[in-house]
């Protein structure tokens, strides 16, 4: 497994090279301009994260680009509309650095950064920007096993406004409510009810239309990786490794972080099903794979299940021996 590590002063540094120059006017006022320019620079944190998974550096960089945002806010004259759309991008690159906190499994820094976020998306006014950060919500409550938190934040999501009047965000916050519901005991037929939903408002959205640069993830084989994670939950693991082998057919060259983080997922859902072998097959070769804080968590959860499993085999020995020279460059 390979992990690129960075010093604290090497990411500010890097943060610091990706910033806005000043107002690009010789006054005191603030434009559009200047906020088009941290969009762009949102929208490369986005792909940036996309391709090589969050981490300390880029949760650096998206926190310096918050506090750039703050600051354009104290320079001088500007529009409300220029205003709320530079507590938006704050609130979105807060976000960021929230998800990046999250995939390393920093949870106190990520509620920190949640907080923020909110009262951020709060001051913009931005509906959209308040049902990405619920569904952070419900991961982290997820994550932490507080699983009726998680449930009420999902739910709050789906509650937004912008889920009421764009189905694409429909399916997207009933599909992530679906996986936390999974999750709790006695709400089987609740999350197999919310998954319905999500796939039908999917099909009822014009995928056409203009959205925020980092809804761009949420496509057919998105939704069929958080179905995969549904049906795991529910035991159905032939049914999530269906789900899975579409979600990798489909998924688009550039999201190398969810290919490594599903392809974990269709190894533990082979492995459930007693293929050892084959699971083996899916897993190694994610082992040469840089790993964020969640898909190295479900490789140990594999490494475990396939030493109870297929104790003494020859593919659990070969395994064995592979996952510990992975973690040794770790």
């Amino acid at each position: 497994m390979r992990r690129r590590t960075f010093t604290s002063a090497t990411a500010s540094l890097s943060a610091a090279a990706l910033l806005p120059a000043a107002p690009s006017t010789g006054s005191h006022r603030v434009g559009m301009t200047d906020a088009d320019r941290l969009e762009r620079n949102f929208s490369q944190l986005v792909a940036e994260d996309n391709t090589a998974g969050a981490g300390i550096r880029l949760e650096t960089r998206a926190l310096a680009h918050a506090q750039h945002a703050m600051e354009l806010q104290a320079v001088g004259q500007a529009s409300q509309r220029v205003r709320a759309r530079l507590y938006y991008l704050a609130a979105a690159f807060t976000g960021t650095a929230l998800w990046a906190a999250l995939e390393a499994q920093e949870f106190d820094r990520a509620q920190g950064h949640l907080d923020r976020a909110m009262t951020l998306a709060g001051m913009a006014g931005s509906s959209e920007m308040q049902m990405r950060l619920w569904g952070h919500a419900a991961l982290l409550s997820l994550q932490r096993k507080h699983l009726h938190t998680a449930q009420a934040a999902a739910e709050a999501g789906r509650r937004t406004y912008i889920c009421r009047h764009d189905a694409l965000f429909r399916s997207l916050a009933s599909a992530r409510l679906a996986g936390i519901l999974s999750s709790v005991r006695g709400q089987e037929a609740a999350a197999r009810r919310a998954l319905d939903n999500a796939e039908k408002a999917y099909g009822r959205a014009d995928r056409a239309a203009v959205r925020p640069t980092w809804m761009s993830f949420f496509d057919q084989a998105e939704l069929n990786g958080l179905s995969a994670l549904v049906m795991s939950r529910l035991g159905r693991y032939d049914e999530s490794e269906a789900y899975l082998h579409q979600t990798l057919t489909l998924l688009r060259p550039e999201f190398q972080r969810n290919r490594t983080y599903y392809g974990a997922h269709l190894a533990l859902a082979q492995l459930a099903q007693g293929e050892a072998e084959q699971a083996v097959a899916t897993a190694s070769p994610l082992l040469e794979a840089p790993l964020s804080g969640r898909a190295r968590t479900l490789l140990s959860k594999f490494d475990q299940g396939i030493g109870k499993t297929a104790r003494g085999s020859k593919v659990a020995v070969e395994w064995a021996h592979r996952y510990a020279e992975g973690e040794q460059k770790l």
